[in-house]
């Protein structure tokens, strides 16, 4: 059996493993769910014992279904849901308080609290992050003043803090690694991207101690050995990333002006600008990303709250769909919505408006409105996001965007990238392995660990499954996107 590498794309409805050969194709895999909990309206939260558990057990089971034993597995590489925030005892490994999800809106109220403080310039300046509870800074301030006796015990190193990536090395190396890389520690308001280092100005200003935070390390490079048992003990963990940044090297966006967009539960929109400094003026995040070898580059993104969760939603509360992938069938038994948009702010509104007091509505109803409508309005409420995005990074000064790699599970719906081809007029690629997230995790470990020597090895791993090409003019996509934003407009609170 030939050698391997590992990949677990920790996302946030379940932990997927995939196990990858030298030549790239997929030898094993294995998936589980993750639950979540709404205790209070627009609160989530997720059960950090279970992330791991589940996260443990399905790369115990990639490995058997690839066949592998001892010493076959040559790396692991962590792509995870970014910003979602766990703090745990650093003795007893016990969480203080469940973890606060990326989508949580529980911290309004600190971040009202830092923008009042007038940390907004600061802060935009230094992460080149808005002041928004998508970010991991203002859930640690949450935990810590919801537990007072924690600040004390966090001053002195006993309490520990990680986005997914750190949580799940620090149990795989059983308590030996508390690490994490620059595409996560980018999303916590805590980093400083210019200077690639903790920020002590913000720390001081979130009242944040610095013995509570993760060592930055390399996306490719050594993070620690696994402890856990056989197969995958004793493996080096050489590759993380934040999931979208992950997905953006698995799709081989290596140069600048090269852009994804992952559609999972959100909706992920990543250019890569390379050393190019941006600061971005259209509600857009200027982030750090990953260059052909793995160290730290430039790039703007667009974070939609609610891609797939909104056919989740249509599937599993309103009872409309029996699963995700009937959705294209059903949307194409009508030529239109009728007019039906759906904004879906759930959690409020992301990328390009920033609004997290935004609440989700279904606008332009009839009597003539089926359920056939009300799904195609669905997906196509992706798309809409999506070009909400993509204009913000031209009016942001980003390089022309002409060409849109793909991913995610809602990539393989073949209705809605036709749709996005149409109102982005540009050519969408999708991949053969629409799982890119794991794949990028899986070639940054294999870099790391020499598996690859050379990005030019991984280079042709990459094939094309399918090209949609615009097949509407100017004047249909502007009145489209028309109507769209004055749904938009309607449930904006600012």
């Amino acid at each position: 059996m030939p050698d391997a590498v590992l990949a677990l794309d920790q996302g946030t409805t379940g932990s997927t493993a995939l196990v990858f050969s030298h030549d790239g194709a997929v030898i094993g895999r294995a998936y589980g769910e993750i639950s979540q909990t709404y205790p209070e309206p627009g609160w989530v939260e997720q059960d950090p014992r279970e992330i791991w558990e589940t996260s443990r057990r399905v790369m115990q089971e990639a490995v058997a279904d690839a066949g592998l034993g001892r010493g076959d597995l040559k790396a692991i590489g962590i792509a995870n849901q970014r910003e979602t925030t766990v703090v745990w005892d650093r003795s007893t490994g016990t969480p203080v308080h469940p973890a606060i999800v990326w989508q949580s809106r529980q911290t309004a109220p600190q971040c009202e609290a830092m923008t009042r403080a007038g940390l907004e310039a600061t802060i935009r300046e230094r992460t080149g992050l808005l002041i928004d509870p998508y970010f991991s800074g203002s859930k640690i301030r949450w935990i810590l003043e919801r537990y007072p006796d924690t600040v004390e015990q966090a001053r002195r190193g006993a309490l520990l803090f990680g986005t997914i990536d750190t949580w799940l090395i620090w149990q795989l190396t059983g308590g030996a690694a508390h690490v994490t890389d620059p595409t996560n520690a980018a999303r916590t308001l805590l980093y400083n991207i210019h200077e690639r280092e903790w920020d002590p100005v913000l720390l001081e200003a979130l009242d944040i101690p610095r013995a509570m935070l993760p060592e930055v390390r390399p996306s490719a490079g050594l993070f620690g050995e696994t402890r856990v048992e056989a197969p995958v003990s004793g493996v080096p963990i050489t590759g993380v990333a934040g999931d979208q940044q992950a997905a953006l090297y698995g799709q081989g966006c290596w140069d600048p002006g090269m852009a994804k967009n992952t559609y999972g539960t959100g909706a992920f929109v990543v250019a890569n600008l390379g050393r190019h400094r941006p600061s971005s003026h259209g509600g857009l995040l200027t982030t750090i990303a990953c260059d052909q070898h793995g160290q730290p580059v430039y790039a703007l993104e667009g974070s939609i709250f609610v891609a797939g969760a909104l056919i989740q939603w249509f599937r599993d509360e309103l009872g409309l769909l029996a699963s995700a992938a009937e959705s294209e069938a059903v949307a194409t038994e009508v030529a239109s919505t009728e007019g039906v948009y759906i904004v879906p702010a759930f959690t409020g509104l992301g990328a390009p408006h920033w609004d997290m007091h935004a609440r989700g509505a279904i606008l332009g109803l009839t009597r003539g409105v089926d359920r056939r409508h009300l799904v195609r309005a669905a997906l196509e409420a992706m798309a809409y996001q999506t070009a909400d995005v993509v204009e913000a990074m031209a009016t942001d000064g980003a390089m022309p965007i002409r060409e849109l790699r793909v991913d995610g599970g809602a990539s393989a719906n073949n209705f809605l990238m036709q749709f996005q081809a149409d109102l982005l007029g540009i050519t969408i690629d999708r991949p053969r392995l629409i799982e890119t997230t794991a794949t990028g995790a899986a070639f940054l470990a294999g870099l790391g660990a020499q598996f690859w020597s050379t990005p030019d090895d991984i280079a042709g791993v990459r094939q094309c499954d399918r090209r949609f090409e615009p097949r509407i003019d100017d004047a249909e996509r502007a009145t489209r996107l028309s109507g769209w934003r004055q749904a938009v407009d309607r449930v904006r609170t600012r």
